[in-house]
């Protein structure tokens, strides 16, 4: 294989990723989506469950491409490199959640949004952490050591969980270190009380999904487009599938907890997605209709960054002291067209598909954000 190859599976595997991202973060309100499109409410598992731990792997994947090229250079390059990527994300993440800089005020108006009450952590922070640590670890470490500190990951998690409290959103460890490091205001409260899925300690076996995602990266460069490349990743997925499925009596799978056998479980899945699609796109050449997923991949952060600003924007505007734009689109538009969840899910199509015409207009333009 030559070394300017690409593999337009792993292009089609972002840019899916993102597309389903937007899909499940901006259901139509007035109704309640499918399930499959809701987060399982702890334990369990749903397809939009999929989706964030997918964005990890592919993250490991684009790295692939790009760290064996840092063997070349210097270690304060390396750090230098690695550090100011991680920064640039996690302030993104940071600043995306402060948006727009001010709130409703108690006594009607707007006011500052104070910093003491913005959230800290969030996905693109996790992101950054995990690429942070995954990075390092694969630069100064030999492979074999890079796998045994997963493994320590994994079962380290589960055992910090079980001894440090129980499996409860209020009684987990995660949620206990979050709250001495952080403090109750810098946590979500989307569940209803200071609880942050993105937690740190939480971060910490999310990192292999970040390492899986980058090994299957190599081994799909080094095996090439062929059917041994295809039949290792199928097995290896299911193999890792199966000790999930074992691992679940006695640590539950669960994506707020990022629990270790979630993180079998999705990598599994990924691999066995992308030997699919390396079976479908690159062996068997089915290549119809994929430029719509690779419009997504090929600025998958810019196209993320603006969905998630675009529903703020659509929730900060009044279109009544009662009622955000987003509200009143979907209850006078898209319930009206189609009650129910379909309304909600027609409504997340077309946001998504604005989203997807902005990132073909880039691709036409030769415009590509890298970070």
């Amino acid at each position: 294989m030559t070394k300017t190859e690409r593999f337009l599976a792993l292009d089609v595997l972002r840019g899916m990723t993102i597309c389903f991202m937007i899909i499940v973060n901006t259901p139509g309100s007035g109704a309640l989506p499918f399930s499959p499109l809701l987060h399982a409410d702890w334990f369990g598992f749903t397809p939009t469950d999929l989706v964030f731990p997918t964005f990890l792997f592919v993250v490991g994947n684009a790295m692939s491409f790009s760290m064996p090229k840092y063997r070349q250079l210097g270690t304060g390059n390396v750090l230098g490199k690695i550090f100011k990527r991680t920064a640039i994300i996690f302030l993104l993440g940071y600043l995306m959640y402060w948006f727009p800089f001010f709130r409703e005020g108690k006594s009607g108006g707007y006011e500052f949004f104070p910093i003491k009450d913005t959230r800290i952590l969030g996905v693109l922070q996790r992101i950054a952490l995990a690429y942070c640590a995954a990075s390092l670890m694969i630069h100064f470490l030999s492979r074999k050591a890079v796998w045994l500190l997963s493994i320590i990951f994994l079962i380290g998690y589960w055992i910090i969980l079980y001894v440090g409290g129980d499996y409860s959103m209020t009684g987990n460890a995660g949620q206990k270190l979050d709250l001495l490091l952080f403090g109750e205001s810098h946590l979500y409260h989307g569940e209803g009380v200071a609880f942050d899925p993105e937690g740190l300690l939480s971060t910490v076996p999310a990192i292999v999904n970040v390492i899986v995602g980058y090994y299957a990266g190599i081994f799909i460069q080094q095996k090439g487009k062929t059917y041994e490349a295809v039949t290792k990743l199928l097995i290896t997925g299911f193999a890792f599938l199966t000790v999930a499925y074992f691992w679940d009596f006695v640590f539950p799978i669960s994506k707020k907890l990022w629990t270790s056998p979630f993180v079998l479980y999705t990598t599994g899945l990924d691999l066995i997605i992308i030997g699919i699609l390396i079976f479908a796109i690159e062996i068997k050449g089915y290549t119809k209709g994929i430029y719509f997923f690779q419009v997504f991949g090929k600025n998958p952060l810019f196209i993320y960054l603006l969905s998630e600003i675009l529903v703020i924007v659509l929730y900060t505007i009044k279109t009544d002291a009662q009622t955000s734009l987003y509200h009143g689109i979907n209850n006078t538009i898209f319930q009206k067209l189609l009650p129910g969840p379909w309304g909600s899910l027609l409504f997340a199509t077309c946001f998504m598909l604005t989203c997807w015409l902005v990132g073909y207009w880039m691709d036409k333009k030769n415009i590509y954000i890298r970070v």
